[in-house]
């Protein structure tokens, strides 16, 4: 399966288990597979949970940061893939 890079992750909150993401040009929405990989940061998941100024969206576009609740602990400059 083809993936394309939608985003980094600047920074995640360990304790809520939150990643806040710097969404680049393919963006991303509800329901979309991704894949999170970093130096030592490697799965995948489907997005369920999307924030923008702490207010649920279904869509993030290009230079938005959003805040995704995440299954696994992700590193700043981890890249994020959605999957095609």
């Amino acid at each position: 399966m083809e993936e394309k890079e939608a985003g980094k992750v600047l920074h995640y909150y360990d304790k809520i288990g939150v990643a806040v993401v710097k969404i680049s040009d393919e963006g991303l929405e509800h329901g979309d597979n991704i894949h999170i990989k970093g130096k030592t940061t490697d799965f995948e998941m489907v997005l369920e949970s999307m924030q923008l100024d702490h207010k649920p969206v279904d869509k993030a576009r290009a230079g938005e940061d959003v805040a995704i609740k995440v299954d696994g602990k992700a590193k700043e400059g981890d890249v994020v893939y959605k999957k095609a």
